[in-house]
C-alpha cells in the first residue's frame, strides 16, 4: 500500500492499493478513493512550489516535471476546446471545475523549475524528455504502426539534443552533460536539416480504439502532449535568445515539432467521441502519475505526483459519471482492469543506437516511412527542402561554428563510436546529408 501524503491539504492521507508481483489486487483507479474536488483547491504559498537545485538535480527529476507540465497542459487545452463545442452549461462548469484544478497543477510543477536554470538549460532537459520518452515507448509499443511512428521520430529530437548541446558549448561555454548526466547519448541522429518534409508527409494512419491495446492509448496521448509542449515552449522562448544563431536554430527544431506534433496527433483514433476522449486524458494523467511516483528520488517531486495522483482519480471519476450520463456507456468496458505496465525514464542507449544503424535514412512519404533516396527525384520532400534550406540550416551553421572555434563538435558518446562509420567525423557529416539528400535517378 501506497499512502499518498497530504501536501497540505486538509484531511487524512489517502490510501492508494497497488499490487506487487505476487499480489492478487491491481491498481485500478477507478476503485481508489482521490481527493474530494473540494479539497484541490490552493492558496498562493503553496502553490508556489520551491525550486530544485539544478546542480544536484536528478536529470530524470527534471524530465518527469518537464513531462507532467506537459500533461497538464494538453489536459487544459483539450478541456477548453471540449468546452468550446458543447452548449450544455452544466457540461461546461464541470470542465472549467478539473480545468482550474489542472490549471493549478500545472503551474505546481513547472515553478520547480529554478530561476537560474538558462534557457537552454532547460531546452536540453526538454530534449531529455523527447529522447528517453520516446525511447522507453517504443521499446514497449506493440503496434508496429505506431512502434515504427515512435522509432522515426525519436532519431529527429535525438538530433536536435546534439544540436541544441553544441549550441550551449558554442555561445555558453558550458558541459551539456552537466544537465544529461551519463544517462543519454549526444551525438549526430537524423541530421535536423533533413528533417523538414512537406506537410502532406507527416500525416500518419489512424488507430482504431477500439481494439487498441490499452497500453497504446496511453503511449500515443502521452507522446502528443509531450511533442505538443516542447513545440510550445520553443515557439515561446525561442526569440529570446540575443544572437541570431541561437534563434535561428530554436525557430528551425521548433518546425520540427510542429511537424511532429501533425505525425503524433494524427495516430489519435478521430471517431472516439469527446466523452471518451475525456475519460481517456484522465485516465493518462492517473497511469502516467502513479508510474513517476515509483521511483521518484526527490521527496518534493515524489509529493506532488502521490497527490497530483489522488486529484486526477477524483476527475477520472466525474469523467466516468460524465459519459455514463451523457451517453450511458459503461465507462470500466472502455479501460482496463489495471493499469499498463509502468512507464520509467531510464537510459536507452543501446536501443536508440541500433535504431539509428538501420532507419537514420528514412522520410515520409504521405502515411509510409521511405528511405530518401528511395524517392523519385520530383517528390515534394526535395522540393521543400530546396525552399526551406535554400540559404543554409542554423542546426548545420552551429556544428561548423563550434568546429571552426575548437576544432570539433560537441559528442558525449557513452557506447563507444557512432554506430554509422560517415558519422563518426563532424566534417564527414555534410557529405552525408549531400548523398542522403541526392533522389534516385
Amino acid at each position: 500500500m501506497i499512502i499518498v501524503r497530504g501536501c497540505g491539504l486538509p484531511g487524512p492521507p489517502v490510501p492508494i492499493t497497488t499490487e506487487d508481483k505476487e499480489g492478487i489486487m491491481a491498481f485500478n483507479p477507478l476503485r481508489e478513493k482521490g481527493i474530494p474536488i473540494d479539497k484541490q483547491f490552493k492558496n498562493w504559498v503553496d502553490l508556489n512550489s520551491k525550486p530544485y537545485d539544478k546542480e544536484t538535480v536528478h536529470p530524470y527529476t527534471r524530465t518527469r516535471g518537464i513531462l507532467m507540465n506537459g500533461i497538464e497542459v494538453e489536459a487544459m487545452i483539450f478541456k477548453r476546446q471540449f468546452a468550446r463545442n458543447t452548449s450544455d452549461m452544466d457540461l461546461r462548469r464541470h470542465l472549467a471545475l478539473t480545468r482550474r484544478v489542472e490549471q493549478e497543477q500545472q503551474k505546481a510543477i513547472n515553478w520547480m523549475i529554478p530561476g537560474d536554470e538558462s534557457n537552454l538549460e532547460v531546452t536540453l532537459g526538454y530534449e531529455q524528455v523527447a529522447v528517453d520518452l520516446t525511447a522507453f515507448l517504443a521499446r514497449n509499443e506493440h503496434d508496429p504502426y505506431v512502434k515504427q511512428a515512435l522509432d522515426f521520430a525519436l532519431l529527429e529530437d535525438f538530433d536536435h539534443l546534439y544540436r541544441y548541446a553544441n549550441l550551449m558549448k558554442l555561445t555558453e561555454g558550458k558541459e551539456p552533460s552537466s544537465v544529461t548526466k551519463q544517462y543519454t547519448e549526444i551525438t549526430v541522429g537524423r541530421p535536423t536539416a533533413l528533417e523538414h518534409r512537406h506537410p502532406f508527409d507527416d500525416v500518419r494512419d489512424f488507430t482504431d480504439f477500439t481494439t487498441a491495446d490499452p497500453a497504446t492509448k496511453m503511449h500515443i496521448l502521452t507522446i502528443v502532449a509531450a511533442e505538443q509542449q516542447t513545440m510550445n515552449y520553443y515557439m515561446n522562448i525561442g526569440d529570446r535568445a540575443i544572437d541570431m544563431l541561437s534563434r535561428g536554430l530554436y525557430l528551425e527544431i521548433a518546425q520540427i515539432e510542429e511537424q511532429h506534433v501533425s505525425h503524433y496527433e494524427s495516430l489519435l483514433d478521430p471517431n472516439a467521441s469527446w466523452f471518451e476522449n475525456l475519460l481517456l486524458h484522465e485516465y493518462n494523467e492517473c497511469y502516467l502519475y502513479y508510474s513517476l511516483m515509483q521511483d521518484e528520488p526527490n521527496a518534493q517531486a515524489r509529493a506532488l505526483w502521490e497527490e497530483s495522483l489522488a486529484m486526477e482519480i477524483e476527475h477520472l471519476k466525474m469523467a466516468s459519471e460524465l459519459m455514463k450520463q451523457y451517453e450511458k456507456q459503461d465507462p470500466e468496458a472502455l479501460l482496463p482492469q489495471s493499469m499498463p505496465e509502468v512507464f520509467k525514464f531510464q537510459s536507452n542507449v543501446d536501443y536508440i543506437r541500433d535504431v539509428l544503424a538501420s532507419q537514420i535514412t528514412l522520410t515520409g512519404d504521405q502515411a509510409e516511412f521511405v528511405p530518401a533516396e528511395n524517392l523519385p527525384k520530383d517528390h515534394r520532400y526535395f522540393s521543400f527542402q530546396s525552399t526551406v534550406n535554400a540559404k543554409g540550416s542554423p542546426s548545420e551553421t552551429v556544428i561548423d561554428s563550434l568546429v571552426r572555434k575548437t576544432g570539433n563538435d560537441y559528442r558525449q558518446e557513452l557506447a563507444g563510436p557512432h554506430p554509422i562509420k560517415m558519422f563518426q567525423q563532424a566534417e564527414a557529416i555534410p557529405a552525408v546529408q549531400r548523398r542522403l539528400q541526392q533522389p534516385r535517378a
